[in-house]
């Protein structure tokens, strides 16, 4: 009788699992709050010019780098990147201030 009872149960257990339907949502979420672009002060910089393009600083400042303790402002990140792979030869196109 136990036997008939367990088994009654699992086969139970067993087709209402198979029968359990999960559904799946994709949600956007739009945060407005943080701004995604992030500005940066020239005056915190120690170049005048993107050392990788030239362009000049006061144009916008998209992403900074640290090297040989000077800050240095770049126009993208991309230019940032070009930088990176050789500092030692860009770095006089950066017109670093005095």
């Amino acid at each position: 009788m136990r036997f008939f009872i367990a088994l009654v149960l699992l086969v139970t257990l067993l087709s209402t699992s198979c029968n359990f339907v999960t559904s799946t949502k994709t949600v956007t979420v739009e945060d407005k709050s943080i701004d995604s672009t992030k500005t940066y002060d020239i005056a915190l910089v120690n170049n005048t010019k993107d050392p990788a393009c030239g362009m000049p600083v006061t144009a916008g400042i998209s992403d900074t780098a640290h090297y040989n303790g000077k800050v240095l402002g770049f126009c993208s990140t991309e230019c940032k990147v070009s930088f990176k792979k050789d500092p030692a030869a860009l770095i006089a196109a950066a017109e670093l201030k005095k």
